[in-house]
């Protein structure tokens, strides 16, 4: 039998590791090389479809709520606040320090750190889940009655929700995390695909063991949180999956470096700050919630279905910011600064545009987004909803330029002012809120009108801080 060469003119056929990993080095020069408005509108375009479809969920959850009744909506809104702060550290806060520090190191060509990166990220995320539910199991009870006036049934029905979202939570920070890993590269479809699916996979589920629809059981709130879970845990499950199988272009097959090298540093230097900042965030609405909740029960889910739609801006601002994240922190790896800050003023702007257009129009008809969940005759329920979105809403344009500039800031590793605004925020509505409760008998609008000011000066701080500083 004759043993036939083969022809040096004919290369291999490159196996499927390789060629994901030729992809992601592609991405990865586009973030430093291709136009910015362009590059940033076609990164960004699968994740608004995601946060959308998002947003569907969330509001699929109150609609579901609402049906169980005024107390049912009244409960969620009490533990809202806290199941928004546990998706925004998870995709936000510790989910875009995963993908700065992994965009940071591919933006340095150092491919090993970025492998390293994705097993730190699954290891805080798992660390960061359970010490949030044995948290809410210890404590989750006088936060809730302190939010809720101290007792009543819609201190029994949030309770009811964390007592299996927080537990289950491991699944978010799974999933996020992960999905922020393939961020970090540049792969902007396979989150969002895998977020849709997870949207469209938690409405129903959601919907079915919360209402017993079919043979489900009626599990009631319990219920609408459980479908959520499940929705996530299937999506973290495919996410970890995907980088397993070597298609994100990082290869984990050799042990990839963890202690002495400085990976969980380099997620939680930006982490933390940018924690912070979302724990003011949601302090600044979780004492927004406990001063509404004087007001009584009504005014509590009238405030909760604004304040709903406000946490929905946060969505509707990542599916932007997530990519400048990445496309940040890839030219602060690469030193190109100048970039960068072109970067984040493109994208930020054009957020808060988006932002401030839904406020305008919600300013003058409320009834578009209230009638979603309220009937003509819950008068008291909608009397507050609407004045919330007369105070508030012309000042949502303010809430997504900060809230864009957070997301520019955390890709350069830069989280000083964003910080330092939220802490304005916070001090600005609470105060002034106890202040004008006080001094004047505006009763409710009161506590609306420091949220307003309080939003303004929020996207001001951050605005003016990155044109001066330039992140030097």
């Amino acid at each position: 039998m004759s043993h036939r060469e083969p022809d040096p003119a004919i290369s291999p056929q490159p196996d499927r590791a390789d060629a994901a990993s030729r992809t992601r080095a592609a991405r990865t020069r586009r973030f430093l090389e291709a136009p910015v408005a362009p590059t940033l509108a076609r990164l960004a375009a699968p994740n608004i479809v995601a946060m959308a479809v998002q947003c569907a969920m969330s509001i699929a959850e109150g609609y579901f709520a609402g049906q169980m009744g005024v107390t049912a909506l009244a409960g969620l809104a009490l533990v809202f606040p806290l199941v928004t702060l546990t998706q925004a550290l998870s995709a936000g806060a510790m989910g875009g320090a995963i993908s700065s520090a992994v965009a940071r190191a591919l933006g340095a060509n150092n491919e090993s750190r970025a492998a390293g990166l994705v097993v730190a990220a699954w290891i805080l995320a798992v660390s960061i889940a359970a010490l949030s539910a044995v948290l809410m199991a210890l404590f989750g009870r006088p936060i809730l009655g302190l939010l809720g006036a101290g007792g009543g049934n819609a201190v029994d029905a949030a309770l009811i929700y964390a007592a299996v979202y927080f537990p289950g939570c491991i699944s978010l920070w799974l999933c996020h995390s992960t999905l922020s890993v393939l961020r970090g590269t540049g792969n902007m479809v396979a989150p969002a695909v895998v977020l849709v699916l997870v949207s469209m996979g938690s409405i129903p589920l959601s919907g079915a063991f919360g209402l017993g629809w079919g043979p489900f059981p009626a599990l009631g709130m319990a219920g609408l949180a459980l479908g959520m879970v499940i929705a996530y845990g299937i999506g973290a499950l495919a996410a970890i999956a995907y980088i397993l199988s070597g298609r994100a272009g990082l290869s984990l097959r050799r042990r990839p470096p963890l202690a002495g090298s400085g990976l969980f540093a380099d997620i939680l230097g930006v982490g933390l700050s940018a924690s912070l900042n979302s724990v003011l965030t949601i302090l600044t609405v979780v004492a927004m919630v406990g001063l509404v909740g004087r007001h009584g029960e009504a005014a509590l889910a009238g405030y909760g279905l604004g304040a709903r739609l406000e946490f929905l801006m946060i969505p509707i601002v990542f599916g932007i910011g997530s990519a400048m994240t990445s496309m940040v922190g890839a030219n602060i790896g690469a030193g190109q600064r100048d970039r960068a800050i072109a970067i984040a003023w493109t994208g930020s702007l054009t957020a808060a545009a988006i932002i401030g257009g839904i406020g305008v129009v919600l300013a003058i008809n409320p009834d578009l987004w209230l009638l979603i969940f309220l009937s003509q005759d819950q008068t008291e329920t909608l009397a507050v909803g609407r004045t919330y979105f007369h105070t508030i809403a012309p000042f949502y344009f303010f809430f997504g330029l900060g809230l864009a500039l957070f997301f520019a800031s955390q890709g350069a590793g830069r989280m000083l002012w964003p910080v330092t605004g939220s802490i304005c925020r916070f001090l600005i509505a609470f105060g002034g809120a106890m202040l004008l409760g006080r001094a004047t008998d505006l009763g409710i609008q009161a506590v609306f009108i420091a949220i307003a000011a309080a939003m303004l000066i929020y996207g001001l701080v951050i605005a003016i801080a990155v044109r001066a500083s330039g992140w030097r």
